[in-house]
């Protein structure tokens, strides 16, 4: 089975929809037979949460919006669950001290560990209250989310159940997590955001952000203090925004459908997201460019990125390496300012990758258990990782290696140094892709050997893991064959220094961390 499987990928894509809806439909239900009290004093609005699942169409349900607040809503559950056994609990030392554990292991892409332990220590005493102001924030969160996904829907829901009025908290400051501006509204799944006017934004600032919805069966508003501001008006099947409508900016358009690009997140110094501001239209030219590139030289990485990305944020980060979240399928945070257009292609594939391999853990089981001793060297950290990381890093770093040597291809022959060019790459390019594709293969075949040793020797790996890995050994194969005719240019080159000094690198690396043992930990 080959490792770029579009078909295959499109058939797990469809199950995650399901999988996505079942688990909307069980969160509802168990919020109103099991924690109804709870759900009651959060003012989490279950009702509508079911009327809003039964308007999702089918295909939102893969949508990064719509997973990301699913994905939220059952962090959201399992907390009220913490929240009343912690008020029953007989020994709240030894729960905090397993629910530490736990947040150590399990919540490694939010910032609940800090919610609830803000010491970075099992801490028993003010638990209940934190718990229970973790539940109210993602209730917030949530129900202002809600609003936001199918437009007009909050109104119709109020026109259905005859309800005059429905307030609900708003927030409207910079959203990281979603790359949303201050003072605008993104609505639906389309990527059309509404900006306040200067007037609402100037208040906005003044209060913080904070804001309160006001919602009937016809109209939207938001209140400022004691200032009402229009928002929607619904006329028959027409909605009437009062706010300024910013369409998406579409970079790419595939047959899968339209790839959009987001606001610019801006980081400071400190490396630490500080603002989303506008994303100028040279960004947006070289990421059209990129997939220009992506799609002549490699169709079937085009086809698979077309497929599963839906989303770029770009990145004004100076030494802050791209992203993606997990519980975010099809958003790219891609830093496109502190790397030129070689890194940028590769950037746009590497996240792709982490998409890629998100939705085949999310169909198979590929480890047993969750094993987070670190104890596994990564040839690119440099540092020891545990399993999990060592196999995002060799799917993703193979994707890459397949990538450069598929660039290198297409920059051969006749032609070749015109559609180079054309690119927006250099000779010099050209031979760091074929460096990076050499350096790759290298890293790949070193944690390769330390999976198939996690599978044969500590059997930690499932039959699905070991298959994936097994795809893995044969297309790095495949790849070092195809590079292999240019590693003697690339070691008479100026990177060859760093290539030889790689190699040395793992060489000494395996010397020093061997066939992996439990006691090296």
């Amino acid at each position: 089975m080959p490792l770029l499987d579009v078909p295959l990928l499109a058939r797990l894509q469809e199950e995650f929809r399901l999988s996505m809806k079942r688990l909307l439909s069980d969160l509802c239900l168990d919020l109103d037979t099991q924690y109804a009290d709870v759900a009651k004093s959060l003012a989490l609005p279950v009702a509508y949460s079911r009327f809003l699942a039964q308007a999702l169409e089918r295909h939102a349900y893969a949508h990064w919006k719509v997973v990301g607040w699913i994905e939220a809503l059952n962090d959201l559950v399992y907390f009220i669950d913490l929240l009343k056994q912690v008020r029953e609990e007989q020994n709240p030392r030894e729960f905090a001290a397993e629910l530490y554990a736990e947040c150590e292991e399990k919540f490694f892409e939010n910032s609940y560990l800090h919610d609830l332990f803000p010491r970075c220590v099992s801490q028993a005493s003010g638990l209940e209250r934190r718990l229970n102001e973790l539940c109210a924030r993602l209730s917030q969160e949530l129900t202002q989310e809600s609003l936001c996904l199918v437009p007009g829907l909050p109104m119709q829901w109020c026109a259905s159940r005859k309800i005059p009025s429905w307030t609900v908290a708003a927030h409207l400051g910079h959203n990281v997590e979603r790359a949303e501006s201050f003072g605008t509204m993104a609505v639906g799944m389309e990527g059309d955001v509404y900006e306040a006017p200067p007037s609402v934004k100037r208040a906005l600032k003044q209060s913080a952000g904070q804001a309160t919805f006001l919602i009937g069966p016809h109209d939207l508003s938001l209140k400022i203090g004691r200032t009402v501001t229009p928002l929607c008006l619904k006329r028959g099947n027409r909605l009437e925004w009062s706010w300024m409508l910013r369409p998406p900016v579409v970079a790419i358009e595939a047959r899968s459908g339209a790839i959009t690009v987001g606001p610019t997140l801006v980081y400071g110094k400190d490396r630490q997201p500080k603002t989303v501001a506008a994303t100028s239209v040279d960004q947006v030219a070289r990421i059209k460019q990129a997939w220009t590139t992506i799609q002549e030289a490699w169709p079937e990485g085009r086809d698979v990125f077309a497929l599963l990305t839906s989303r770029i944020v770009p990145l004004k980060a100076k030494g802050v390496v791209s992203f993606s979240y997990r519980h975010r399928p099809g958003l790219s945070f891609i830093n496109c300012f502190d790397r030129d257009n070689l890194d940028l292609i590769d950037d746009l594939i590497h996240e792709n990758s982490h998409h890629h391999l998100n939705l085949l853990l999310r169909k198979h089981v590929m480890y047993h258990g969750d094993h987070n001793q670190q104890i596994f060297y990564s040839p690119w950290r440099r540092s020891l990782r545990p399993l999990r990381g060592i196999l995002h890093a060799t799917f993703t770093f193979t994707m890459g290696a397949m990538l450069f040597e598929r660039l290198s291809t297409w920059a051969s022959g006749l032609g070749g140094s015109a559609r180079w060019k054309r690119a927006g790459l250099t000779q010099r390019d050209l031979l760091r892709a074929r460096f990076r594709c050499l350096e790759e293969v290298a890293s790949v075949r070193y944690s390769i050997q330390d999976l198939e040793y996690a599978s044969w020797h500590l059997k930690w790996l499932t039959g699905s893991g070991q298959r994936l890995v097994k795809q893995l050994a044969e297309t790095i194969e495949q790849v070092e064959q195809n590079i292999a005719p240019h590693r003697k240019a690339v070691l008479a080159s100026k990177f060859g220094p760093a290539l030889r000094r790689h190699v040395k690198e793992l060489h000494q690396a395996r010397q020093t961390y061997g066939p992996v043992r439990l006691g090296k930990a």
